[in-house]
């Protein structure tokens, strides 16, 4: 397994996509941080502005987890993608231990991106609000959440590339479903005809997964009206949609041909 580790890091450090990636998921996030700290400096410092400026705007604009997602999605699909799954293969032929040496470094890589990410957001929201936020509830589970997000994202990036065997399949998913399907189901639950739709729409893997970073209850504002699970009850939706990916294509990995 150590030796699983030591090569997968090395091959996620000599990677440029891997700084690049990363690199610009906290400058944009840092961006949104600062346009949001500045527009809202003249207003009282609540929960809503907090964990705003400190996920940079990620409950509405997910690019650190969708970044990580495509370290993910490089973890595995470079391998095919360029040839180099057989030799892989060849000096390290427990398949179980190298997908699982993936997943540990991805999500330790996500975990210190999302950190790093977190201090120069508070560093920039301290620069308008002249004093140090309250940590107490919803932002000590916000937090968290955020970690539990990105993290997801990342291994469920990992696991379509394994499961497609490649990049753009991998990818297409990753921006189709959130974006479009979700976001087309949650549409036509507006239609009286298939309101029956609106119950459903709490275990929709993203969307839930969005839940983990929320300050306040849903409100349908005019949109479907329904009732989300609770914050960690979500999560678990979204975490359960990974987990279905993961273990098939963890199953197929290791019945299949490299």
């Amino acid at each position: 397994m150590s030796s699983a580790l030591r090569f997968e890091w090395v091959r996620l450090r000599t990677l440029r996509s891997t700084y690049w990636l990363s690199g610009i998921g906290v400058l944009i996030t840092a961006g949104v941080a600062f346009i949001i700290a500045y527009a809202t400096r003249n207003d009282p410092l609540d929960d809503d502005i907090t964990a705003q400026v400190l996920t940079g705007g990620a409950e509405f604009a997910t690019f650190i987890p969708v970044f990580m997602s495509i370290i993910g999605v490089f973890s595995t699909g470079h391998e095919y993608r360029h040839g180099t799954i057989q030799p892989t293969l060849t000096a390290i032929p427990q398949r179980s231990r190298l997908l699982l040496a993936k997943i540990i470094m991805v999500s330790i890589w996500s975990a210190v991106v999302v950190a790093v990410s977190l201090a120069v957001n508070l560093g920039l929201g301290l620069i308008f609000w002249g004093e140090m936020p309250s940590f107490g509830s919803p932002i000590d589970q916000v937090i968290p959440g955020y970690f539990v997000l990105v993290i997801l994202y990342a291994i469920c990036g990992l696991a379509l590339a394994q499961l497609f065997r490649g990049v753009p399949s991998a990818i297409v998913v990753l921006l189709v479903t959130p974006l479009l399907v979700e976001g087309l189901i949650s549409g036509l639950s507006l239609v009286p005809a298939l309101d029956w739709l609106q119950p459903a729409l709490k275990f929709l893997p993203f969307s839930a997964g969005a839940r983990l970073l929320a300050t306040s209850p849903y409100e349908a504002n005019g949109g479907p009206d329904f009732d989300y699970l609770s914050r960690w009850e979500s999560g678990g939706v979204f975490a359960a949609f990974v987990a279905i990916i993961l273990a098939v294509a963890w199953y197929l990995f290791k019945k299949r041909d490299a």
